[in-house]
């Protein structure tokens, strides 16, 4: 079944370090990394993203019977935490059909992006030629903004520096309109032992006008968090397509089988999807978010007091 770097033991011992409480189910069969998120007025939910797995080639006996052990798990301690929900986010439909009996039901809230693309690099072959055909499943769009990018002499650097990504980040959120975490999540998101997380910029004439934070785990690249510079200067340069671009073909050459572009969302963040959409790689769908009540007066009002803020 497909993993993911959000259920290791890596990942959770970030979310300890950010000030999270958080716990680790693991009996061989059934995994789960989960994370206690704060809510106002002092209450608080469990989260489990992109799982539990399910390992069913490992269960032998009663199927009902482990699932059963693992769902009374999380639910006594929900209520040992005063949780009011638990949310998961499985990455396969067989998970959440095998644990919908159990009491979860499906969400319209969710932490994590239900849809992605993803390129295949594998596919693109190992010698020079690949190169031309990675350009080559990519929209003509997209071909022509790197070529732009490279017409203006930018360049790709790795470079350990939460700074200037941070300065980047707020200029980037301030015009899009949306919140990030701390500054304090990204310095310690790049510095968790067995996290092979970088930061990376685009640079032109030496300033750092685009910057991204990137992720390897198993045989997957994941782009993670970008920024770029919003001075009007910058914008024909075309930065984010050379970063994506030599993003690539970094991972191509360190053996990477796919290279994912961490979240697509037609309506929500249009130019942002047609632009991943531009890649040529595949759109994947997950099944999404699910909720189980623990405290069900106050999920309700945690429902109501959703819509109306």
């Amino acid at each position: 079944m497909p993993t993911s770097f959000l259920q290791t033991e890596e990942w959770l011992e970030f979310q300890k370090s950010i000030g999270r409480p958080a716990w680790r189910f693991d009996d061989g069969k059934v995994v789960a990394n989960i994370i206690q998120h704060d809510l106002p007025f002092g209450m608080n939910y469990l989260y489990i993203p992109h799982g539990p797995e399910i390992h069913l080639d490992e269960i032998s006996g009663g199927l009902r019977n482990e699932l059963e052990s693992f769902v009374a798990y999380i639910k006594n301690l929900a209520r040992e935490q005063k949780s009011i929900f638990i949310k998961i986010e499985p990455l396969q439909d067989s998970t959440i059909e095998l644990l919908y009996g159990g009491g979860f039901k499906k969400s319209k809230k969710e932490i994590q992006p239900n849809r992605s693309v993803i390129i295949d690099l594998d596919k693109f072959g190992s010698s020079d030629s690949s190169e031309y055909e990675l350009l080559g499943a990519m929209h003509h769009k997209t071909r022509y903004n790197i070529k732009v990018a490279e017409r203006y002499g930018l360049k790709l650097v790795f470079r350990n520096d939460v700074d200037t990504f941070w300065k980047l980040l707020k200029q980037t959120a301030k015009k899009d309109n949306f919140e990030t975490h701390s500054k304090a999540y990204y310095e310690k998101l790049g510095s968790v032992p067995g996290l092979k997380t970088e930061t990376v910029f685009v640079e032109h004439e030496g300033r750092s006008i685009a910057g991204a934070i990137w992720l390897a785990y198993g045989d997957t690249a994941y782009y993670l968090h970008g920024a770029m510079d919003r001075d009007p200067k910058y914008k024909p340069m075309m930065a984010p397509y050379l970063m994506q671009w030599e993003l690539i073909k970094t991972a191509k050459k360190y053996g990477m089988k796919y290279y994912d572009f961490w979240g697509i969302d037609a309506q929500k963040w249009p130019g942002v999807t047609r632009f991943k959409l531009g890649w040529g790689g595949r759109q994947v769908e997950y099944p999404g978010a699910f909720d189980m009540p623990i405290r069900k007066f106050w999920f309700v009002m945690y429902k109501i007091l959703r819509k109306i803020f």
